[in-house]
């Protein structure tokens, strides 16, 4: 049974059950705390915590799912992958446990024809939480299994919970029997592998509170609402309905396998045990079916390639596929023949991988002939490392495998191999520690923001009571009531001179950090008390909370307050979003409607706006683009903001930015009517002419098919054109031009200061070339073998040596003949070595020669047998590295 037709049973199945068909979301979570959805019931979280009431009582879907946790697994499992489609059903307080095992055990077991999987009910084995004896009653009463196939498990593998306050319950899990040549007997208690978890029953019924683990927690008691969350593995049934050994040889991976398997010439095997000679192609061939595929369901939902968040998942997906060709022997670009195979097997359920394949290959294609172009610079970087280790007789350091891997996105398997190759190892822990550290410090960091990860029940608890009125769109300072104050996460009733706070009012005329814009700053007063805001943010979703510092005397709780936003601040950086949406306007003007946006920032002064293009705009173009933002400023057209429903703004014509999950009222901020129309929570001038004037700064690339231009509005543009026109003063002074006559001058120098250059190029060449007549005549006979050993002294580079030795040796003709030649280059020594065919037939080689040549230099080098080169540290001990080669041809 294909893929697809699995998830159409699945979803035909449960509407016929009375559930809510409800498509899959993005994989782009609109979970701040998450990256991407990494599981099918995280759409439907508001309504599982009863944060937001669910606007159906039963829902299924196929939800598309991505997780990186265990990427070092991809391959060596059945079961490990990164992009997978969770089956669900979900009940919001309606049918509980006995529903939810029947209509279970129904869909798997009920034959082809009456729309069921028509699994053999002996293969099924079922488990349950240790103290849920209701769930396995139920299981008995209601569908058959033995009661020797239903096995009890404790909290860690049967018991659901975030990990944090809130709401939890028991699991039941089903498990589908293999076969004895996948493990033993005895269950999913004895054997995992044998026995293959698929489905996961979540019988979600109580509030826990003072979490110590994810499985020492207290039970406080039982939700106002019983739910269901249930997950199927569609990879997982697929594997068993389709009698394949793993997830990877499924229908929609297979292909991609194949393809790798004929670029490389290797033969897939299915091997899965690591003794197996096949084993580590078989590795890398699955993962690059997986990560091939995973790279492009990720980009057909707005994900770029970048060196941060998605974009960075996304980068490494890519690489790693990419570099296990490299593995398998293929080092040209191959993803042109793997995304078409993995397009053809995904379109049938995904059809916009097939629509929107040229922008989807475009990105895939681009990341990684830029990763090509990475392995190319990191291995001359390499190589000199490797050459410093050599001549310090020590391992490749774990700073320089780090910095590697940090700077040039070198992968450490690469580093491993490559320094294999020259006879080094490499200090692997000193690596794995730097790595630690710099995940330490991003985990740190990610605290710190934006609330993501963190404990929220302080928040949830204050959100209980209300959420935060913001007054802000209409005035800038009010009365307002203290509602909670939170120290180091936890809430407190008072707060002290210098404490530093989170602080929750009633009403807030505080802008929090949304769509782009910064937060507002400014001050909150009261009866002896003075606190400064310094940052807002909503940790979740209708609660403001101000991280603030106290200034003066003490804050406490249901305090009346005073709350004033820093109006020129506030101004600034409603310049900056009014700025923003006109520099959308004007990129959709001139570039067209393909310019979409994928990200902005704006704060007071200062703009970004990233879109999606795929190459860098011209100088005329940027020229045109801050020529048409300025006349909508000058323009003085009118800035509108309507609240209307989401369906009546999308047929305005409003544009919404990828990845937002909005309501179904809508706030729509237009510039002048319909010429710049976009959905926006942000704060903006009223007219455009109080931006005053917008500065582009420049453009630059942001990932494969993004841009970035960034530009400064109001003052600051007024003081960045001033800076530019200081610097043309002081330019025309130093070269006394007019201005209009600056960039003629510049470029007349420039040529001169180049053809200066080529004329110096030109005279070394000649002296080589005229060298090498004189140097004919130094030949020494080493055992029948001409040997020119010559230290040319300075020289410009290898190139140089490479022209000197190449001319040298085709004037000896057919006559066995070996040239070797050292130059110093910034006050590194090279060697270069060339044998002709008859001193090669004679036993001399290039590469044996350089590296022996090159460990008395203090370095290393290689090459093949008629060409090598090799470098050093030490310059002083050129005589003696060309005696050595002399000696060594003379010894053969």
């Amino acid at each position: 049974m294909k893929s697809q037709e699995i998830t159409k049973r699945w979803i035909d199945f449960f509407e016929k059950r009375g559930h809510t068909a409800v498509p899959s979301a993005s994989l782009v979570s609109s979970d701040p705390s998450l990256l991407f959805t990494v599981a099918g019931m995280v759409p439907f979280i508001p309504y599982l915590t009863a944060r937001e009431e669910a606007p159906y009582l039963r829902a299924t879907s196929v939800q598309k799912c991505i997780r990186t946790g265990d990427i070092e697994e991809v391959g060596k499992t059945a079961r490990h992958g990164t992009f997978f489609q969770m089956c669900g059903n979900f009940s919001f307080g309606d049918y509980f446990k006995e529903d939810a095992i029947l209509f279970a055990w129904e869909l798997l077991t009920s034959s082809l024809e009456d729309g069921g999987y028509a699994l053999p009910p002996e293969r099924l084995w079922v488990t349950v939480y240790e103290e849920d004896d209701e769930a396995k009653e139920l299981w008995l009463k209601n569908t058959g299994v033995p009661a020797e196939r239903i096995q009890k498990m404790g909290k860690a593998d049967n018991y659901w919970n975030t990990g944090q306050p809130g709401p939890a319950g028991p699991c039941s899990e089903i498990y589908y029997d293999r076969g004895p040549k996948y493990g033993v007997e005895g269950g999913p208690l004895a054997d995992e592998t044998r026995y293959i978890e698929i489905w996961n029953l979540v019988f979600m019924q109580y509030q826990i509170n003072n979490v110590r683990s994810k499985e020492d927690f207290d039970i406080v008691g039982e939700l106002p609402k019983r739910n269901i969350d249930t997950g199927l593995g569609m990879e997982r049934l697929a594997m068993i309905l389709q009698g394949v050994e793993n997830m990877y040889e499924t229908d929609q991976v297979r292909p991609v396998i194949d393809k790798a398997a004929e670029l490389s010439g290797k033969t897939y095997t299915s091997a899965e045990t690591p003794g197996d000679p096949h084993h580590t192609d078989d590795v890398r061939m699955r993962v690059v079916g997986d990560h091939i595929r995973s790279s492009l369901m990720l980009i057909a939902d707005g994900v770029t390639p970048s060196n941060e968040g998605r974009g960075y998942v996304l980068r490494r997906l890519i690489r790693r596929a990419v570099r296990s060709m490299r593995l398998l022997g293929v080092e040209k670009a191959c993803l042109p023949d793997l995304l078409p195979a993995s397009r053809d097997a995904m379109k049938g359920v995904y059809p916009i991988v097939e629509t929107d394949f040229a922008r989807i290959s475009r990105i895939a294609y681009a990341e990684e002939k830029a990763f090509l172009r990475t392995i190319a610079s990191g291995t001359a970087r390499l190589d000199d490392a490797v050459k410093e280790s050599q001549a310090a007789g020590r391992p490749l350091s774990g700073a320089d495998a780090f910095a590697l891997h940090d700077t040039y996105g070198f992968p450490i398997d690469l580093t491993l191999e490559m320094a294999e190759e020259a006879g080094l190892k490499v200090d692997e822990p000193g690596f794995r520690s730097l790595m630690l550290e710099q995940r330490q410090r991003a985990q740190a960091d990610a605290k710190g923001k934006k609330g993501g990860h963190a404990d929220l029940s302080a928040f949830q608890a204050l959100l209980a009571g209300g959420e935060t009125v913001f007054t802000g769109y209409t005035e800038l300072a009010g009365e307002s009531r203290v509602r909670g104050i939170l120290s180091a996460g936890r809430s407190v009733s008072e707060a002290a001179t210098g404490d530093e706070i989170e602080l929750v009012l009633a009403e807030t005329p505080f802008y929090a950090e949304a769509g782009g814009q910064a937060a507002d700053t400014g001050l909150i007063t009261g009866d002896g008390f003075v606190v400064e805001v310094l940052d807002v943010q909503r940790p979740i979703k209708g609660l403001s909370v101000h991280k603030a510092v106290v200034r003066e005397g003490e804050i406490s709780t249901d305090a009346l307050v005073q709350a004033a936003v820093n109006q020129e601040r506030r101004h600034a950086a409603e310049q900056a979003h009014t700025g923003t949406h006109i520099v959308h306007a004007a990129l959709h003007q001139i570039l067209g409607p393909d310019a979409t946006q994928r990200g902005s920032f704006n704060k007071a002064g200062y703009l970004r706006f990233d879109f999606a293009w795929g190459e860098g705009l011209s100088t005329a173009t940027r020229s045109e683009i801050e020529e048409v933002a300025n006349i909508a400023i000058r323009n003085n057209y009118r800035v509108e903001t309507n609240v209307m429903g989401l369906a009546e703004a999308k047929s305005l014509g409003a544009m919404a930015l990828f990845g937002e999950n909005y309501g179904s009222e809508v706030r729509v901020v237009s510039i002048d009517g319909a010429w710049s129309r976009e959905l926006c929570g942000g704060t903006h001038v009223a007219n455009t002419s109080l931006i005053g004037s917008l500065s582009l700064l420049g453009e630059q690339s942001v990932g494969s098919g993004n841009r970035r231009v960034e530009a400064f509005v109001g003052m600051e543009a007024f003081r960045h054109l001033a800076a530019e026109r200081a610097l043309v003063t002081e330019l025309t002074e130093l070269l006394k031009v007019p201005s209009a006559q600056l960039s003629d001058r510049i470029a007349g120098t420039i040529a001169k200061l180049k053809n200066a250059e080529k004329e110096l190029d030109r005279l070394r060449r000649e002296q080589l070339v005229a060298a090498a007549a004189r140097l004919i005549d130094t030949a020494q006979d080493a055992s029948g073998v001409s040997v020119i050993a010559h230290d040319a002294g300075q020289v410009a580079g290898a190139d140089d040596l490479r022209g000197l030795a190449l001319d040298l040796r085709a004037r000896f003709g057919s006559a066995p003949a070996t040239v070797a030649v050292v130059g110093v280059s910034n006050d590194k020594p090279i060697i270069l070595i060339a044998t002709n065919e008859a001193a090669r037939d004679a036993g001399v080689r290039a590469g044996a020669l350089v590296k022996l040549a090159a460990g008395i230099l203090g370095g290393g080098g290689g090459g093949k047998d008629d060409v090598a080169q090799g470098g050093g540290t030490d310059a002083g001990k050129t005589a003696a590295a060309l005696s050595a080669v002399v000696d060594a041809i003379t010894r053969r």
